[in-house]
């Protein structure tokens, strides 16, 4: 097919007028999802008064590929996936765009457009880079690592994406670790790429939350996924699973503390009773003396009374 089309292009170039009254006006750039249609808009401007244009040949190429995918001349003939962007395309009809049907990474690239009319003829290239959004992160824990010091790391992975993204580490305040994590990409069947990220976790610099951030190609946000870490991580980072938790430890603790402090406390009370009553005096000499001393004054009084009479 494409030996007849340059033939047939030659010879209706040198057959066709000198000054050609026609001009082809082509996107320079469009964009294509992996999946989905994508549109290759090349529109004929006829230059001449009444506007009537016959179109004879029209070709769609890639840039490097020898087979046109489109090729028309008297009948469209076109490689499965490519053709015409309006389904009743005739001779008379100005828009000889390309649909692409379902866009596939191979797809990218530069693309040239070429028309023969009984007008003029004309050429122009156009542009198509694909896209495909990546899917919503995973993030599983391992406690095997090469990392140096570290007990445990997260395994983030995102794929089905292009071109190449990236996954960026957050935790719970915001705080960014992409840094200290280490990222894997590798190109799955068809061209779009799978990212992996790992980011080692070290003793008392592990977070209670981790969210795993998937960017595409130009920077933007397209999902995310965050991890809530295990109960015996949140305590001690490298505490073993079956470990008690402190909850259970600290109760006991807490009420046999209650008690020595209370039994210290009565000891001491105690004590400071037995040491006041060891010093206070005994009262009973004191009333001893005090009887003998009236006893005396009784007596004197007695003599004193016989001594007058």
């Amino acid at each position: 097919m494409a030996s007849n089309f340059f033939i047939i292009f030659a010879v209706l170039s040198i057959t066709g007028v000198v000054d050609s009254f026609v001009k082809l006006e082509c996107d320079e750039t469009s964009v294509g999802q992996h999946g989905q249609q994508s549109l290759l808009m090349c529109v004929i401007k006829p230059e001449q008064n009444d506007g009537i244009v016959n179109i004879r040949v029209v070709t769609w190429r890639k840039i490097g590929d020898e087979e046109p995918l489109l090729f028309f001349h008297n009948k469209p003939n076109f490689v499965p996936g490519y053709k015409f962007a309006e389904s009743s395309w005739d001779e008379s009809n100005m828009n000889v765009s390309l649909l692409i049907t379902s866009t596939k990474v191979a797809d990218e690239g530069d693309y040239m457009c070429e028309v023969v009319t009984d007008s003029g003829d004309d050429h122009r290239t156009t542009k198509l880079k694909v896209k495909a959004r990546y899917r919503q992160p995973t993030i599983s824990l391992v406690t095997e690592t090469n990392t140096p010091n570290a007990h445990s790391a997260l395994i983030c992975t995102s794929e089905g994406g292009y071109p190449k993204g990236e996954l960026r580490w957050f935790d719970e305040n915001k705080v960014e670790w992409t840094a200290s994590s280490q990222l894997e990409v590798k190109k799955m069947d068809g061209g779009l790429f799978q990212l992996s990220s790992t980011l080692p976790l070290l003793p008392l610099s592990t977070f209670l939350r981790y969210t795993c951030i998937v960017f595409n190609s130009s920077g933007i946000k397209e999902d995310e996924t965050s991890f809530e870490m295990p109960q015996q991580y949140k305590k001690d980072p490298e505490a073993p699973k079956n470990s008690i938790p402190p909850s259970n430890v600290i109760a006991p603790v807490v009420v046999i503390g209650s008690l020595i402090v209370g039994l210290l406390l009565a000891l001491l009370i105690y004590r400071r009773r037995s040491q006041t009553e060891a010093r206070r005096p005994s009262t009973t000499p004191l009333v001893g003396q005090w009887r003998e001393v009236r006893r005396n004054q009784g007596d004197i009084e007695e003599g004193d009374t016989q001594d007058a009479e």
